[in-house]
């Protein structure tokens, strides 16, 4: 068994560099980085985001904290950094269309939009391809998407070099205002971030603006660099406003939080699965169950146990069981936001509307 240090004592750091203690425990804290734009930076942080880093980058609204979207374990560290309590489903940044409906359904709404708007301030909420190498971490284990392909050159370039989406909430502090320019990311996130790319103030200064797509018309989620009057010039008609409704399950960022729903009822704080239940385990100390049994973590890895959280409970709901019994997760870091979607699992729950329901 491993001991921690007495929060009293500080221990020693043979490398002499900082050290923070986060959901992973004791970790060096690397000084801040910031790069201009160049072939030789973007190819350096594409190398960095495909090894599970994070690289905050410019794009014409605001700064975006990256991750690569296809890693679940990448994406948790988006969490970690902001310090969210809660997760959100994120943005997929992609290169173009055809990258697009690579990991999203488009309707013709959709393509005309599309076709008006990107490269540009407008991300689209839509039909999640089956199939997706995206995480489910990204989508908060919805059955939608939100992508949009932004039209900064820096980004665009990025998101080339990677050749993968990336996940890219704005690169602050949860709570905090959105960066708009590296000193803001660097001064919010420092060292949390393997680097910064620094190509000034933003044009925009203000998020994407956020439609969903998978109704019979576009609901405006989240106003933004895209205008409703720019989006009716298209449509023809102006957006739907969002539902105030608290029953709504949020699909996008900027919206309320919401969870994926098993449809068997959860036990929380179970030491151990009673008959006929699931068991989500976490750690090395999970007992032995002959019944169906994943652990989100056998070492204790609360980014880990993130990374494999919505993809867990799908499995386990789909395994037969009658009911899903979930072990205690440390109440510290990431598993703030990991208990927070768990409360909210097993919580009751009213209907759902078809039209945002979960897969």
């Amino acid at each position: 068994m491993v001991s921690l240090p007495s929060s009293s004592v500080s221990p020693v750091n043979p490398s002499g560099a900082d050290q923070r203690r986060g959901s992973l425990g004791w970790r060096n804290i690397r000084s801040v980085r910031i790069a201009q734009p160049s072939p030789a930076t973007i190819e350096d942080a594409a190398r960095l985001l495909l090894a599970g880093e994070l690289v905050a980058f410019p794009t014409e609204t605001v700064y975006g904290l990256g991750a690569d979207a296809t890693q679940g374990r990448a994406v948790a560290g988006i969490y970690e950094a902001k310090g969210r309590p809660h997760f959100n489903p994120l943005i997929a940044h992609v290169a173009g269309l055809a990258e697009a409906e690579a990991i999203a359904v488009f309707n013709e709404g959709a393509r005309r939009l599309a076709a008006a708007f990107w490269p540009g301030g407008l991300t689209m909420v839509l039909a999640a391809r089956e199939g997706s190498p995206v995480s489910s971490l990204v989508t908060a284990g919805l059955a939608t998407i939100a992508v949009r392909v932004p039209s900064h050159p820096v980004a665009l370039d990025l998101l080339r070099a990677t050749g993968r989406p990336v996940a890219a909430p704005s690169a602050n502090r949860s709570g905090h205002v959105s960066a708009t320019t590296a000193a803001h990311v660097a001064a919010d996130l420092g060292a949390e971030v393997a680097l910064i790319i620094d190509s000034g103030p933003t044009a925009y200064g203000v998020e994407s603006t956020i439609l969903d797509m998978t109704g019979e018309a576009p609901r405006l989620l989240r106003p933004g660099a895209i205008t409703a009057e720019d989006i009716e010039r298209v449509t023809g008609s102006r957006p739907l406003g969002a539902v105030a409704d608290p029953v709504s399950v949020p699909i996008a960022p900027g919206q309320l939080e919401s969870h994926y729903a098993p449809a068997i009822p959860v036990r929380l704080d179970a030491t151990s699965p009673r008959e006929g239940e699931a068991f989500l385990a976490f750690g090395p100390y999970a007992p032995a169950y002959d019944g169906p049994l994943l652990n989100l973590s056998p070492r204790g890895d609360l980014r880990e146990a993130a990374a494999n959280l919505f993809a867990a409970l799908r499995r386990l709901d789909r395994s037969g069981a009658r009911g899903l019994a979930v072990m205690p997760i440390p109440e510290r870091g990431l598993g703030v936001a990991i208990n927070d979607r768990l409360r909210r699992a097993a919580a009751p729950r009213p209907t759902i509307p078809a039209a945002t329901e979960r897969a």
